[in-house]
């Protein structure tokens, strides 16, 4: 494995039940829980075939604000030359960064979901030779542009991955679009055909699909002949915690909101007393914003960045399309600081019939909302204010754990952070921050990680003539 780091046990079977897999088949699928290390295994097992030279070119297709995540990954991890591309901008500008790719060192190009359909053609003529659809569950249905394109380009690609939570029996249909773009041999090129061999269509006007008890075997026995699964339960060589930075950008317009800002609150500060409150004020300002909202004059919030949000929704679908070894479904944890990031998360779920509990400083039944969420099978994420969800609740039915938007107190943020990991929790816990690229977001997490007063290091800053709410480098965006 040319990797920079050791290898987990489970991580270093993956990469070799991959590599078994890939002389008999064309596609391999990694059913893996977040937390479990695909992306490692997805890096060891590229790094393989590139010295083999059986591949010069791949493309990774993720959720748009996962794209990011792959170029950090490969940084982190890959011990070998490769030159990687995020396709960004309009059609064409992604087209002309494809045409652009040159060297002899392994071509990676990541691209998003929403796009591939309309660079079908382009991709074709760049002919990858390994394709890997990551959260490959945004292909499940076989009727949406993307999954049609990326049927059609897998025809002519000799190696094809996907990375998703672990399919269960009563998910199963949607297992078929995602095995016709790895190996149609497996399923056929027909979903019809596939669902009326294993499923009875059921309820008023017959849209229901059952899985047939008597093909539940055989549909298992074909998932799983082509595919590695690995549930946090079960990787036990996994430490009991571990913490993932999902790097958001804002978009271009909030960037510009929040550069003025930055530059507002320095010359605020240098005609003003420099205190604690003063300084704490500001950077409030500034981590409301890289949550998408922004304060009026009249105490009213105005949204004006959904980049949070939209990779808070891909995490969710993540979470809640695996597994856990009981055949359960997984339940996540969100915590935000401000009530305006509450309600917009909470619309979000709405939006997506997703069921949840509630604890903010609106909230009065606190008791019978921490019941649902750890015993009603049906409340599948817990959506909690740091300042009133850190302190005497047990959240040990989910073992995952995102904070859309960070406290300053190191007291608030650990307390927060005990709430799935205690006892009782039976899986290793997993902690992902969203933090707004190059913001006062990367500051904060630095300063809680460090056990560091923020306010201070701040004020440090400002006295060594630097702007304090600026990054490394003047850089703040």
């Amino acid at each position: 494995m040319q990797v920079k780091i050791k290898p987990y046990e489970h991580q270093q079977r993956a990469f070799d039940f991959v590599l078994e897999t890939f002389k008999k088949s064309s596609g391999v699928a990694i059913l893996a829980d977040m937390g479990v290390g695909k992306s490692l295994i997805t890096v060891a097992v590229v790094g393989h075939l590139a010295e083999q030279n059986k591949i010069r070119k791949m493309l990774i297709v993720a959720p748009l604000s996962v794209c990011g995540v792959w170029k950090e990954e490969f940084s982190k991890f890959a011990n070998f030359d490769y030159h990687l591309r995020i396709l960004k901008g309009s059609t064409n500008k992604k087209s002309e960064t494809l045409r652009s790719f040159h060297g002899e060192e392994l071509q990676i190009a990541v691209v998003n979901y929403e796009s591939v359909w309309r660079l079908e053609r382009q991709i074709k003529s760049w002919n990858p030779d390994l394709i890997v659809c990551d959260e490959s569950h945004k292909i499940k249905s076989h009727k949406i542009t993307a999954s049609k394109s990326l049927h059609k380009l897998a025809l002519n690609t000799n190696y094809k991955l996907i990375l998703t939570g672990t399919m269960i029996t009563n998910k199963a249909l949607d297992c078929f679009s995602q095995y016709k773009f790895l190996n149609p041999s497996i399923f056929g090129n027909s979903f019809y055909s596939f669902r009326n061999r294993y499923f009875d269509m059921v309820g008023y006007g017959g849209y229901t699909p059952v899985l047939k008890k008597t093909m539940e075997p055989e549909l298992k026995e074909k998932i799983h002949s082509i595919a590695f699964r690995a549930t946090k339960a079960e990787c036990l060589d996994l430490p009991e915690t571990q913490e993932i930075n999902r790097f958001i950008e804002l978009e271009p317009s909030a960037i510009e909101i929040y550069k003025n800002l930055v530059k507002d609150s320095f010359a605020e500060l240098s005609k003003g007393e420099v205190t604690t409150t003063n300084v704490l004020t500001k950077i409030l300002r500034l981590s409301q914003l890289t949550g998408g909202f922004i304060g009026n004059d009249d105490g009213t919030a105005v949204q004006i960045s959904t980049a949070k949000l939209q990779a808070l929704e891909d995490i969710i679908e993540s979470v809640l399309e695996s597994a856990g070894s009981s055949g359960g479904s997984k339940k996540l944890v969100v915590i935000a600081k401000f009530i305006p990031e509450i309600k917009a998360i909470c619309k979000l779920l709405e939006k997506k019939k997703v069921r949840f509990s509630l604890i903010s400083g609106e909230v009065k039944n606190r008791a019978e909302e921490i019941e649902k969420f750890q015993n009603d099978p049906e409340v599948k994420v817990f959506v909690g204010q740091i300042a009133t969800a850190g302190l005497g609740i047990t959240l040990t039915v989910a073992s995952t754990m995102v904070f859309y938007s960070l406290d300053y107190s190191m007291s608030n943020f650990e307390q927060c952070k005990a709430r799935i990991h205690r006892a009782g929790q039976k899986e290793n816990c997993t902690y992902i921050y969203l933090i707004a690229k190059g913001t006062v977001d990367e500051k904060v997490l630095k300063a809680l990680g460090s056990k560091l007063n923020l306010a201070k290091s701040l004020i440090d800053d400002y006295l060594r003539g630097k702007n304090p709410f600026q990054n490394e480098g003047g850089e703040n965006t």
